[in-house]
């Protein structure tokens, strides 16, 4: 596998230099940046011109990792040439139904021989845990899927997905990946804690949350975020809840992405079921590095003898706001786990498509760090 990475800023240009010294043509190009940077195109059309046989697949981002650098509103480029392995994929406009929408989304891409999937939807406009339920229900039982919702930063205006070098509102895009030589290894881990006590959703609609103990949801909410109240909806990124559902699910976090002030309800990234009891979370810098180490290590394991040289890292932008001016830390405890071989890449999102568990069903996280690795032998 080979693999060519570079990073655009308005500050410096093209760094170390600009897009097409790959010495093979290669299959895909990972494409993360600020939604502006992407609309505006201009930049985009250098990676177009690079490599225009290759799938350019991406998406808006709460903050871009390179290496061990995170940063804002630029563009990162990640060119891969697979020496055994082929992609395929597809991308689809989101409709009112989000569990449709993966359905298409999952039809879409040819299951002979698949063996992993990633996928990239616009996070603003699916509901997340309905898209992973369709994608599940459209693919084969043994395809792990991960990825991520695009971000736009702390504004919740508008994110993009990035397919075939365009970037467009409104989509959901997947790249599968294909043949034996190919091993990709996954982990996803929180750091968060529980604290108050659990109240139970008396009623919701989807991911739209209305009441919490016959108590309005907004409300409620405000009381516990005190003096942070007043920047909603971006500091409930680092105020989320967890989750313990009727049927024994237990530790999906839900981050905030929106308010209603008229209607008094809070809108996060995934379903809110009725009946479902939903508690507040915080977190501290060291169990949010752990929880970063962890997930590395288990994608790690995931490869078996197999060495990586690709990893995509997926992080919650709520775990960017609580690390602050220690964000890099972050994917420096995965660089720890990873040795210097692999290429780092990914996105601080609106939210993560993993496991939690090895071998479990994959679902829309929150406020986790989502590690998938490839190699190849």
């Amino acid at each position: 596998m080979a693999i060519e990475q570079v990073r655009w800023s308005e500050a410096s240009g093209w760094e170390p230099h600009p897009p097409g010294r790959l010495d093979t043509p290669p299959q895909f190009v990972l494409v993360f940046g600020s939604e502006g940077l992407l609309q505006a195109d201009s930049v985009l059309e250098d990676v177009r011109r690079a490599w225009p046989d290759a799938r350019l697949f991406g998406c808006s981002t709460a903050g871009e990792i390179c290496d061990t650098r995170v940063a804002d509103d630029t563009l990162v480029v990640s060119a891969v040439s697979f020496e055994h392995t082929f992609v395929d994929g597809a991308a689809v406009r989101i409709d009112s139904d989000s569990f449709r929408t993966g359905e298409r989304l999952a039809a879409a891409l040819p299951h002979e021989e698949l063996r992993h999937a990633l996928v990239f939807a616009d996070g603003l406009a699916v509901n997340g845990t309905e898209l992973a339920r369709g994608l599940r229900a459209g693919l084969p039982p043994q395809v792990a899927v991960t990825g991520g919702l695009a971000g736009d930063g702390n504004r919740f205006r508008q994110t993009c997905v990035v397919w075939d070098g365009v970037a467009d509102s409104g989509v959901a895009g997947i790249l599968g990946f294909y043949g034996d030589r190919l091993h990709v290894g996954h982990g996803c881990m929180g750091g968060w804690g529980a604290f108050g006590p659990e109240r139970l959703i008396t009623r919701s609609s989807g991911r739209v949350l209305f009441e919490l103990d016959g108590q309005p949801a907004l409300g409620l909410y405000k009381r516990y975020l005190g003096e942070h109240a007043s920047g909603l909806p971006a500091t409930g990124l680092i105020f989320p809840l967890i989750l313990r559902t009727r049927d024994g699910v237990q530790g999906l976090g839900r981050a905030v992405l929106g308010i209603d002030e008229t209607e008094q309800s809070v809108i996060f990234a995934g379903d809110m079921p009725e009946g479902a009891y939903a508690r507040l979370m915080v977190a501290n810098h060291d169990r949010l590095l752990d929880g970063a180490t962890e997930a590395a290590s288990s994608a790690l394991r995931g490869l078996g003898a197999v060495k990586p040289d690709l990893a995509i890292l997926v992080s919650c932008a709520g775990r960017k706001l609580v690390l602050d001016q220690r964000v890099e830390d972050e994917v420096e405890s995965v660089r720890e786990v990873m040795g210097e071989g692999p290429v780092l890449t990914g996105f601080y999102s609106y939210g993560e498509f993993a496991s939690l568990v090895a071998g479990s069903r994959f679902e829309l996280q929150n406020q986790t760090m989502s590690v998938t690795t490839f190699g190849e032998h």
